[in-house]
């Protein structure tokens, strides 16, 4: 097989896409065979080929990110096994991801993902902007499985890295403009500068721009609209073979209009009508009042900046440090009714930054590699949100809620493998976490539409339902053990124990009425998870299969969510509260498949499939267990992909023709099913043309996607009455349901050159 790399001094990167799920394979002339490229990875914070590091990965170059044509991250579920990513309800770069089964769909300061996603090696602490436009990327690998032991805080079903180019040593760049279906128009350019043989300084800057899938008929606006601009400085020091220093920062503003959701049914009390397009909606929360103290923005500002040093003290050992820091800053409207009424609305103000530094030392030898860490997080996740039910009494009743969560953490890591023999190989892991959590809550109704936190000074107290301040401290030891085995060159098994840990926290919501300890916290979550798999490499190198088969046992897992209350007992629901539940118990297995065939030079084929069995089987309601009523959020228990790609010499280059076809069954949004915003299984078909020119100066793309026009569920609101919704719970007097869809059948022409 044929190995790919990359120049590092220190540390490799991967030089090509996954060859076991994407069309990053290669026909090489070797001994007059086919072979598919030997991929090199690093998810184990070392060199080594994907096919013998012993757990499920998936890895994607930027190169085959643009020949599929790909926008932003959420993409890589359609092709991921047992992966779901998507924007969070209302928002368009609030990210709700889920692997295996684990995650988090709530991005309220005390609630943290259960997928762990960094950028260049740091960790983001919050979901509000993580919805990472694809520019300026080197890869991006998915790591299923808990990844306590080396990636550390909050990876209980993963990890999610998304990793950028190095600078080069030769001056160049690269131009890339998109115009599109629904007047898409993207920019992006890029250079690198060498100012000497050791410094190198780079830049890019992105703007991607498009009009709304549907209309706002209130507003006047654009609904499902984007109006995002980026840009990234970076710069690298190597005054030698053995040091490396590199600083990068980054800012990315996100202006898209406010995203509401499509209702099911008519306004109750209003008589509004149920509108023909899904992609349309009435909301008119950012226009009245209630959202003065923000002037109806939705707006979501992200920035940071990273120093990594890669010190290479001798041929086995290697310190690495990442220090880094990064704020975000979000204002937004929620239109829970999707009217023009202000039945349910609620202005949002997050305001979240973090601090953190990590410590490792590498040591490589022949037969021992070793990673030895520590990691340091300080944060603060802040929100301010009104919730106004306009309607129920004259001059509205809104509920304010600011809390305020913050995070000390540090945690110790070991991880070694050792080659037993050649064939037989061991690793263990262990890393000890102390998560230390501070709460300052306040929460109170007010007379009137909106409080006076966010604009409306006229606004009366009625009560204060919350005011504290609490801490809480957690800890927890993790391990990890994996055993695999050289059956033969070609083919590896492994099977190995993996523990995932998320520590408790406080509800920023405050009135919690399920939970009168609400001032105490809400405990940790863990899982265990047990997996073995195979990886081959067959057919004389022209196709690979990668399965893994894993059993987890998840504990005291967080699930936020609201209902509204009769706080006046005259059967009409006026207040929202929050609600947190460590469900008792739950059992997630499944297998996944990953495969690619090289037909011929010009024909090849790949495939993934994920089927899972999720089940709680504890859930504990007033002393009683009501598993068999709740559901594991987001997590399809099918799913599949099929991708065909021809490639034919043209022109002075080479023209790909692609299609690909997923499949993902039917999806539960939250704990308890309902028909209306739930979504069946669906399919998407894509289909890409793209010419590289020989000397890959230019790439040329068409890229049509969902083109069968499906309309998909991706989130929702269940407020509505229960006689017609089966909502649990029903606030305001509109029957509130509604629910928020993918994008359309979109085309998009790319044309980019590099120089």
């Amino acid at each position: 097989m044929q190995r790919t790399h990359v120049r590092h001094p220190l540390v490799a990167a991967i030089a090509a896409s996954s060859a076991l799920a994407f069309p990053g394979l290669a026909a090489v002339a070797q001994e007059r065979s086919l072979t598919v490229e030997e991929v090199v990875v690093t998810a184990r914070r070392r060199e080594e080929s994907l096919q013998d590091v012993p757990i499920a990965v998936t890895a994607l170059t930027g190169q085959e990110l643009a020949l599929r044509g790909f926008s932003d991250i959420s993409e890589l579920a359609q092709s991921v096994p047992s992966v779901t990513l998507e924007p969070t309800r209302a928002t368009n770069t609030t990210l709700t991801a889920f692997i295996r089964g684990v995650g988090q769909q709530d991005p309220l300061a005390g609630f943290e993902q259960g997928v762990a996603l960094y950028l260049d090696d740091v960790y983001l602490a919050r979901p509000q902007g993580a919805m990472l436009d694809l520019y300026d990327v080197e890869r991006v690998e998915v790591l299923r499985g808990p990844q306590g032991t080396l990636y550390g805080r909050n990876a209980v079903g993963g990890a999610i890295k998304y990793v950028t180019r190095r600078l080069s040593d030769e001056f160049e760049g690269r131009v890339r403009a998109s115009y599109g279906a629904y007047d898409q128009m993207d920019f992006v350019g890029t250079v690198s500068v060498p100012v000497s043989d050791s410094f190198r300084l780079g830049g890019t800057v992105a703007s991607f721009q498009r009009d709304g899938f549907g209309d706002n008929f209130t507003t006047g606006e654009d609904q499902y609209n984007k109006d995002i601009l980026g840009y990234r400085l970076s710069a690298e020091f190597e005054p030698s073979e053995r040091l490396l220093m590199r600083l990068a920062y980054d800012k990315t503003e996100d202006d898209s209009n406010p995203v509401a959701g499509w209702r099911p049914f008519p306004g109750a009390a209003s008589g509004a009508p149920v509108l023909g397009d899904v992609f349309d909606t009435t909301a008119g929360a950012a226009v009245l009042p209630t959202t003065a103290g923000i002037n109806g923005n939705n707006s979501v500002e992200n920035e940071g900046w990273m120093v990594s040093v890669d010190w290479q003290l001798s041929d086995t050992l290697t310190l690495r440090s990442i220090t880094a820091d990064r704020e975000d800053y979000t204002e937004s409207v929620i239109d829970f009714d999707g009217l023009a009424v202000p039945d349910f609305d609620a202005p949002v103000v997050y305001d979240n930054e973090q601090f953190s530094q990590e410590f490792q030392l590498l040591w490589n030898t022949d037969r021992v590699n070793a990673v030895l860490g520590y990691y340091y997080l300080d944060a603060e996740a802040s929100n301010d949100f009104d919730v106004v039910l306009g309607q129920l009494v004259p001059g509205g009743i809104t509920a304010y809620t600011g809390g305020v969560v913050e995070t000390e953490a540090w945690s110790v890591f070991a991880d070694v493998t050792y080659e037993l023999t050649e064939r037989l190989s061991i690793a263990v892991g262990v890393r000890y976490t102390e998560d230390e959590r501070r709460a300052d809550i306040f929460r109170g109704n007010y007379l009137g539409t909106g409080s006076p936190f966010l604009g409306n000074d006229s606004a009366i107290l009625l009560a204060a339902t919350s005011d504290y301040e609490a801490d809480q401290t957690y800890d927890d030891t993790s391990p990890r053990l994996n055993i695999s085995y050289r059956l033969t060159e070609d083919a590896t098994v492994y099977a190995g124990y993996s523990k995932g840990w998320k520590a408790g926290s406080f509800d920023p919501r405050g009135a919690n009425l399920l939970s009168p300890e609400v001032e105490q916290g809400f405990d940790a979550e863990e899982l265990h998870s047990w997996e073995a798999g195979l990886k081959a490499t067959w057919w004389g190198g022209r196709a690979l299969t990668n399965i893994a088969l894993f059993y987890s046992e998840y504990q005291d897992m967080q699930i936020p969510g609201s209902i509204g209350v009769d706080g006046d007992g005259d059967g009409v629901n006026d207040s929202f509260v929050g609600t947190v539940t460590n469900a008792g118990e739950s059992e997630i297995s499944g297998i996944e498949v990953e495969g690619s065939f090289l037909f011929t030079e010009n024909f090849s084929a790949q495939y993934a499939l994920s089927l899972l069995d999720a089940e709680i089987k504890e859930w504990i309601v007033a002393g009683q267990n009501v598993a068999d009523q709740r559901a594991i959020q987001n997590t399809p228990e099918e799913m599949a992909f099929l991708a065909l790609n021809y490639d034919v010499p043209l022109a002075g280059g080479d023209l790909r023709l692609s299609g690909n076809w997923s499949y993902k069954g039917d999806i539960t949004q939250f704990e308890i099913a309902n028909e209306f915003i739930d979504q069946e299984a669906y399919s998407l078909f894509n289909a890409s043309i793209t010419w590289l020119s020989a000397d890959d100066a230019w790439l040329v793309g068409l890229h049509g996607k969902n083109l069968a026009d499906e309309e998909y569920r991706t989130a929702g609101y269940c407020f509505g009455f229960a006689a017609t919704s089966g909502c649990p719970s029903a606030l305001g007097l509109e029957d509130n349901t509604t629910v928020f869809f993918g994008p359309p059948r979109t085309w998009t022409a790319t044309v980019e050159y590099r120089f």
